[in-house]
This record gives structure tokens, C-alpha cells and sequence, in this order.
């Protein structure tokens, strides 16, 4: 397990086990996506969006239209502020 420490200034800095993983380099970009259950995976923003199929799969067994997903960027937009 890698583990990291939270500074002061709310920085990490990410295990070389798992840059090596991730193919991280210096000025690469990471995103934290969130799973669920206080739980998020962190994931190379320089990864293609092929690489990243079936990584929600099952969490949603219906299309979503517009107006829901407007609706739901509504909502979580409202409660940020």
C-alpha cells in the first residue's frame, strides 16, 4: 500500500510506485474521480478516453438525458457555493 501525507498547505506528493503506475512525469495532471462512499480514484489526465471505458460501469443501468443531468449539476453546483 503507498501511503502520502496531507501538508499544511493541503498537498501531496504521490509514491513513486504509483507514479511509475500511473506513467506520471513532473507537469502531468491528475484527477481525482469519486467513487463513492468517501472514496476516490486518482487517474492521469493524460490518459485517452478509451482508457478510461468501463471504469463507471454498473453505476447506471439507463441512459441519462439532458434535462437529468442539468438537474444534477444544478444540484451539486447549489450545495458547493
Amino acid at each position: 500500500m503507498a501511503i502520502a501525507t496531507l501538508t499544511s498547505k493541503g498537498q501531496i506528493t504521490i509514491p513513486a510506485r504509483v507514479r511509475n503506475v500511473l506513467g506520471l512525469e513532473a507537469g502531468d495532471r491528475v484527477e481525482f474521480v469519486e467513487q463513492g462512499n468517501g472514496q476516490f480514484a486518482i487517474v492521469a489526465a493524460t490518459r485517452s478516453v478509451r482508457e478510461l471505458k468501463g471504469m463507471f460501469q454498473g453505476r447506471r443501468n439507463k441512459p441519462v438525458s439532458i434535462e437529468e443531468m442539468n438537474a444534477a449539476i444544478a444540484r451539486r453546483a447549489s450545495g458547493s457555493r
